[in-house]
């Protein structure tokens, strides 16, 4: 029996030490698992920071593409506010010009209707009728001389 005993014993020690190397080998083939997992594992996180970083410098240059493009359009913009503005400044000083030559020429007809109807009376109407025939160049102001006169804008044109 102790033969048996030592035997069994001995087997046993023999399945433990083999047991205990085939668990080492499980273990290590385990580990050597677990590595390669966590390599390929940071494989995948360096290219998903690498694409992000991708999108990012891509975004980046598209954005700057766009702030040149809204740059260049806020510059013809501006221009172009400029040279209405300027326009704008131009008009204004013909209108006033114009108006001035409107009021010069309102009271040359105010003038000439007081004096009509202060020379013929009752027949005033007949009196203007006549200046009309004979000189009506006073009534036509394309006829006057002054308006033969560059305007005071058609000088800013050269400037």
């Amino acid at each position: 029996m102790a033969s048996s005993s030592g035997t069994s014993s001995g087997s046993s020690h023999l399945q433990n030490s083999g047991s205990e190397g085939d668990l080492l080998a499980v273990m290590d083939q385990r580990k050597r698992k677990r590595m390669l997992s966590n390599r390929e594992s940071a494989r995948r996180s360096r290219q998903r920071k690498q694409k992000h970083l991708d999108d990012l410098m891509a975004q980046v240059s598209q954005l700057r593409k766009e702030n040149s493009q809204i740059l260049t359009t806020l510059n013809i913009t501006t221009q172009h506010y400029l040279g209405v503005e300027s326009e704008n400044s131009v008009l204004r000083t013909q209108m006033m010009e114009l108006n001035t030559r409107l009021q010069s020429l309102n009271e040359i007809l105010h003038y000439m209707n007081a004096n009509n109807s202060s020379s013929s009376g009752s027949n005033g109407a007949l009196f203007y009728d006549e200046a009309l025939a004979t000189d009506n160049s006073l009534l036509r102001p394309w006829n006057m001389m002054f308006m033969n006169q560059p305007m005071m804008m058609d000088m800013f044109q050269y400037c």
